[in-house]
C-alpha cells in the first residue's frame, strides 16, 4: 500500500505543533474528545433540515478503550464519520478543519456549537503516540475507511469493515522514557481524572470500563473486582442551568467539587451574558486567605472554558489584580482562540467579559456590604488589604472603583466605618477627615496628637494597616473632603489667637530655636503645640511624608533612608514647660539634657527607634538623681 506524504508545510507544522504548541501532553485527550462531541453536534444539525433523520440524544455517546496489555487508547464516537476524501482532506492536510467549515454553513442552534476550530487537535496525539489509526464511516455510506499514520513521514488510507456510523482512534501509545511514563495513559483512574479536569462538561456521555469491588457472593470479609462501564462525565454544567433550578447548596457543593477552597464562601455571582459577548460564569468570594495570596507563588485567575471544554486553568486576564481573590470559572463561546485553544489572544471580547465581570464582583461585594454587614466584615478582615493596594496601585486609576468598598476602625465606637458612613456624620464646622496611623488600634488611641481632634468631637479614622496611609495619599479626598493626619501642621481647626498668645510666642522663641539648635537637624523645628492637652510633647510632620510612611520605607529592603519632615511640639501648659524655661534662664547643661529626654520619648511615642538607647537610661537616671 502506497503511503503518501505530507505536503512540505504540513510535515512543519506537525513537527512543531508536537513539539512546541501544546505545553502539556495531557492536552490530547481534550482534544480527541472535543472531535468526537463536533462529530455529534454534526449529525445534530443535519437531523434540523433532514427529516430522513431523527437526533435521538440517548443514542449518541463517546467511549474510551485503554488496553493495557496492547498499550492502546482508543476514542470511538458515534457521530458522522468521515468519507476517504473527507478523512484525506481532513487529515491528510493538517490544520485543514473540517470542523470549520462545517460551522460556517451552519448557525448554532439550541446553544450547541461546534468546539474543534481547528485541524492540528487531532495531530496532539502524536504527543503520546507513535502510530495512529483512524477508523471511520461516514453517514449515508456502507464502505468505512482506515487511516493510518507514525508521524511526519506520511500516512495510508485504505478500505476498512465498521458496522457503526462514527469514528474511533486508536492510538499506539510510546514506549516510556526517563522524563516521561506514557504508560500513564493507560490507566483508567488517570484518564478518569483528564476527563473530569478538561472535558466533564462535554454534552454527550464519555463513556469507560472501570474496575471497581464488592463483596464476594458466599464470603463473608471477601471483595472481588469487576469491571463495569460507566459515563465519567457530568454533561450538564451548572453554569448552564437556570439560576432558579439551583439552590445555595449547589453552589456551594460546585465550590468544593472544583476544589476552589475548603472553606464556605461567602457570596457567589451567577452571570448569564447573552450580548455583543455570550459567556456564562459562576465567580466566588472566598471566606478565608489563601496561606500563599501574598506570596509570589500565589496565582490569580479564573477557569476559562470555551464551549464546556477546558481551556486554561488559571486565566488571569479575567481578574484585575485588586480583586484576585475572587474564584471561580467562565465558559464563553465569543473568544478567539490561538492555534493550540490552551491560549487567548487579547482581544477585544477578552476585554469585554473582564470588565463585566469587575463590575459583577463589585456589584456582590457592594450588596454584601449593605444587607450583610456582618459577613463584609469578615471578607474584608481577609482581603481588605488587597483592595487597599488596589487604591494604590496603578497612580489611583481603580480609586473610583474601590473606595467605598473600604472600611477603616473609626475612634468612635472602635467599630469599623465606611468612608461614606463618616462623612455622613461630620460636623458642619468640619474642614477634614481625620486620620491617625499606628500599629494598632490601642496605640493610636494613647497618641498625644489625637488631643485637640477628639477634644472638639471629630472623629478619627485609625490606619493600622501599612498600606492605608499610601491609599489615602493617592485617594486624596473622598466626596470632597480633604484627608488630614492628626499629626499634620495644619489640622484646619480655628483656634481664637489672643494677644497675650503673641506675646508669649515671641518671649518663648529663643527657648524654642536653642532646642533647635541642639537637636542639630534632627527636627525641622521646635514650636509652641496648639493640639496637645494633657502630653509634654509629641511630633508633628510637614510635607507630604508622614512618620508612618516613614517608617514603612524604611523597612523596604531598597530603602532610601527617606525621612519624614519633623517639627517636635512643647506643650506650654505642662509641668515641663516651666522646667525648660528654668533650664533656658540658668542651667544650659540641663536644657541640653531635658531637651534630649524629651526628643526621645517623641521618638518611642511614634514607635521609633531610639538612637542610642544606654544614653537614653543614663539621662533617665541623671534626672532621677
Amino acid at each position: 500500500m502506497e503511503k503518501k506524504p505530507f505536503l512540505a508545510e504540513s510535515k512543519r507544522l506537525l513537527d512543531m505543533m508536537i513539539n512546541s504548541i501544546y505545553t502539556q501532553k495531557e492536552i490530547f485527550l481534550r482534544e480527541l474528545i472535543s472531535n468526537s462531541s463536533d462529530a455529534i453536534d454534526k449529525i445534530y444539525y443535519k437531523a434540523l433540515t433532514d427529516d430522513s433523520l431523527t437526533f435521538d440524544q440517548d443514542s449518541y455517546f463517546i467511549e474510551i478503550k485503554p488496553d493495557k496489555a496492547a498499550r492502546t487508547l482508543s476514542i470511538a464516537d458515534t457521530g458522522i464519520g468521515m468519507t476517504r476524501e473527507e478523512l484525506e482532506t481532513n487529515l491528510g492536510t493538517i490544520a485543514k478543519s473540517g470542523s470549520l467549515a462545517f460551522k460556517q454553513e451552519n448557525e448554532s442552534k439550541d446553544g450547541r456549537d461546534i468546539i474543534g476550530q481547528f485541524g492540528v487537535g487531532f495531530y496532539a496525539s502524536f504527543m503520546v503516540a507513535d502510530k495512529v489509526t483512524v477508523v471511520s464511516r461516514a453517514l449515508g455510506e456502507e464502505q468505512a475507511w482506515r487511516w493510518e499514520s507514525e508521524g511526519a513521514d506520511g500516512y495510508t488510507i485504505e478500505p476498512a469493515d465498521k458496522a457503526a456510523i462514527g469514528t474511533e482512534i486508536t492510538l499506539h501509545i510510546k514506549p516510556d522514557t526517563e522524563d516521561e511514563s506514557y504508560e500513564d495513559y493507560l490507566n483508567e483512574y488517570r484518564l478518569k481524572a483528564l476527563v473530569k479536569k478538561y472535558s466533564d462538561f462535554i454534552r454527550y456521555p464519555i463513556k469507560m470500563e472501570l474496575t471497581s469491588s464488592r463483596p464476594k457472593e458466599g464470603a463473608e470479609g471477601e471483595f472481588e473486582e469487576f469491571s463495569e462501564q460507566q459515563t465519567i462525565n457530568s454533561m450538564v454544567p451548572i453554569w448552564r442551568k437556570n439560576k432558579s433550578e439551583l439552590k445555595a447548596e449547589d453552589y456551594e457543593s460546585f465550590y468544593h467539587e472544583k476544589r476552589y477552597g475548603f472553606d464556605k464562601p461567602l457570596a457567589h455571582v451567577h452571570v448569564s451574558a447573552d450580548g455583543a459577548v455570550v459567556y456564562q460564569a459562576i465567580l466566588y468570594v472566598p471566606e478565608t486567605i489563601p496561606f500563599d495570596y501574598y506570596t509570589k507563588e500565589y496565582e490569580k485567575g479564573l477557569e476559562l472554558y470555551s464551549r464546556g471544554v477546558l481551556i486554561m486553568n488559571k486565566c488571569a486576564d479575567l481578574l484585575p489584580d485588586y480583586f484576585s481573590f475572587v474564584k471561580g470559572m467562565v465558559d464563553s463561546e465569543s473568544l478567539s482562540l490561538n492555534i493550540s485553544r490552551e491560549l487567548l489572544q487579547h482581544d477585544r471580547q477578552l476585554k469585554q467579559i473582564a470588565k463585566n465581570i469587575e463590575s459583577k464582583i463589585k456589584g456582590a461585594l457592594q450588596g454584601m456590604l449593605k444587607n450583610e454587614r456582618e459577613k463584609y466584615e469578615k471578607f474584608f478582615g481577609s482581603f481588605g488589604r488587597q483592595l487597599k493596594f488596589g487604591v494604590y496601585s496603578d497612580y489611583g486609576a481603580h480609586k473610583e472603583t474601590l473606595q467605598d468598598l473600604l472600611l477603616f476602625t473609626s475612634s468612635k465606637d472602635k467599630a469599623l466605618v465606611t468612608l461614606a458612613e463618616y462623612v455622613s456624620r461630620m460636623p458642619e464646622d468640619q474642614k477634614y477627615i481625620y486620620y491617625a496611623s499606628g500599629s494598632s488600634a490601642e496605640r493610636i488611641e494613647k497618641l498625644p496628637q489625637t488631643e485637640l481632634v477628639l477634644d472638639k468631637g471629630y472623629e478619627i479614622l485609625y490606619f493600622t494597616d501599612d498600606i492605608d496611609e499610601f491609599a489615602i495619599r493617592m485617594l486624596t479626598s473622598y466626596k470632597d473632603k480633604e484627608f488630614r493626619s492628626v499629626s499634620s501642621g495644619d489640622l484646619g481647626i480655628e483656634d481664637e489667637r489672643k494677644p497675650e498668645d503673641e506675646a508669649a510666642d515671641e518671649e518663648n522663641k529663643p527657648l524654642f530655636e536653642a532646642m533647635a539648635g541642639l537637636l542639630g537637624g534632627k527636627v525641622s523645628a521646635v514650636r509652641a503645640s496648639k493640639r496637645l492637652r494633657k502630653h509634654p510633647v509629641c511630633f508633628a510632620t510637614e510635607g507630604d511624608l508622614t512618620i508612618e510612611m516613614e517608617k514603612v520605607l524604611a523597612a523596604m529592603p531598597d530603602s532610601s533612608g527617606v525621612k519624614a519632615q519633623k517639627v517636635l511640639e512643647i506643650n506650654t501648659g505642662h509641668d515641663v514647660f516651666r522646667a525648660l524655661k528654668e533650664a533656658h534662664a540658668a542651667d544650659p547643661a540641663k536644657l541640653e539634657l531635658f531637651t534630649s529626654l524629651l526628643y526621645s520619648q517623641a521618638l518611642l511615642i511614634e514607635g521609633l527607634p531610639i538612637e542610642d538607647p544606654v544614653e537614653f537610661t543614663n539621662q533617665i537616671c541623671q534626672v532621677m538623681a
